[in-house]
């Protein structure tokens, strides 16, 4: 498949540059993948196409304030963006600009509460960085590291809370999974009242969401890794809704990922594990676990765009995206939210 099948003309001014007030006061457009419909509803109304014995299952990451910016020690200013935790104090980062940051570069940043040398250039163009620091690191990030919004967001955070899920809990991720971020503690609570399980999986998002595919053919790009891990009670909720014949709903692309990298080819059931991912899902993939997916609006030729479209037929996907315009729904990460069911 080219990836030019995959592009949609989206005015600018649908990017969702701010959060909306109310979380599950966004808009939800419902898509049942048998009859082909859609439809228009607000986020809170979920719940009523969730039944008892259902499992939603949500990615609990917690985005660190991975954006920094410093100085070279020849005054150049720098920014990274930190992607993964290799071991100890040595991580994987996006730096720019590129060319002035070689093996060896040390960097400052934040008067000098912590440091960085250039340990190697990967293969990916991304930088393997060692820091050092008095104190905690995490705390450190806190005071002079920024949430990574996406490049496309162009509007300051005003609480920083709004790009967390409410139950974000493993600091890890350098974007968040933005489809959990319209759920409230309400709104889960009445969830689980109605007799839907709710699981978690944790995966750290890194580069894939920052990543445009480039190549003509979809099928030669390549997936950036990222790590994850699975608990043997949450392992223990997803399977036995599997051999209870209900349904297995990921919230957001990340779960869905994670779900399909460890799920088994012929019963669809998981195991407690840990490990990385590099999962590439495109139409003709076969689904081996989930059943639905929760998820917002994604952007033009993405991996993401290709992943839904995987799952609910890439022209019933476009057309919907298309009623979405008309309709104007607010896209990407502040954005509106789709139910595929």
């Amino acid at each position: 498949m080219e990836l030019k099948e995959f592009y949609y003309d989206l005015p600018e001014e649908l990017i969702a540059q701010v959060p909306i007030k109310n979380r599950d006061e966004s808009r939800l457009m419902v898509l049942n993948r048998k009859k082909q419909t859609i439809e228009h509803k607000i986020f809170k109304d979920i719940i009523d196409y969730l039944e008892p014995g259902d499992c939603l299952v949500r990615n609990n990451t917690k985005v660190i304030p991975a954006r920094l910016y410093g100085k070279k020690e020849t005054g150049a200013n720098v920014e990274f963006v930190l992607l993964k935790n290799i071991e100890g104090d040595i991580w994987e980062a996006m730096v720019r600009p590129g060319n002035k940051l070689h093996v060896g570069a040390k960097v400052i940043f934040g008067d000098e509460l912590l440091k960085a040398e250039i340990l190697e250039t990967l293969a990916d163009g991304t930088r393997k960085v060692k820091f050092t620091y008095d104190g905690i690191f995490n705390e450190i990030l806190d005071k002079i590291g920024l949430m990574p919004l996406p490049p496309y967001i162009h509007e300051s955070l005003k609480d920083n809370d709004r790009y967390q899920t409410v139950y974000a809990k493993y600091e890890g991720s350098a974007a968040a999974p933005t489809a959990g971020l319209h759920f409230t503690p309400e709104l889960l609570q009445k969830i689980e009242e109605k007799g839907i399980k709710i699981a978690n999986v944790t995966l750290h998002v890194g580069i894939g969401t920052f990543r445009p595919v480039k190549e003509k053919n979809i099928e030669d790009h390549h997936m950036h890794t990222e790590h994850y891990y699975i608990k043997q009670e949450d392992v223990n909720k997803i399977n036995e809704t599997k051999k209870a014949g209900k349904r297995v709903i990921a919230i957001g692309t990340t779960s869905c990922r994670t779900l399909e990298t460890i799920a088994d080819e012929n019963t669809g059931l998981v195991k407690a594990c840990e490990g990385d991912t590099g999962i590439y899902i495109y139409p003709g993939y076969k689904f081996k676990c989930i059943d639905g997916l929760v998820t917002n609006f994604h952007l033009p030729e993405s991996t993401l765009l290709m992943l839904v479209s995987a799952l609910a037929g890439k022209d019933y996907i476009m057309k919907a995206y298309e009623e979405a315009v008309k309709e104007k729904y607010r896209f990407f990460s502040f954005g509106d939210a789709m139910l595929i069911l």
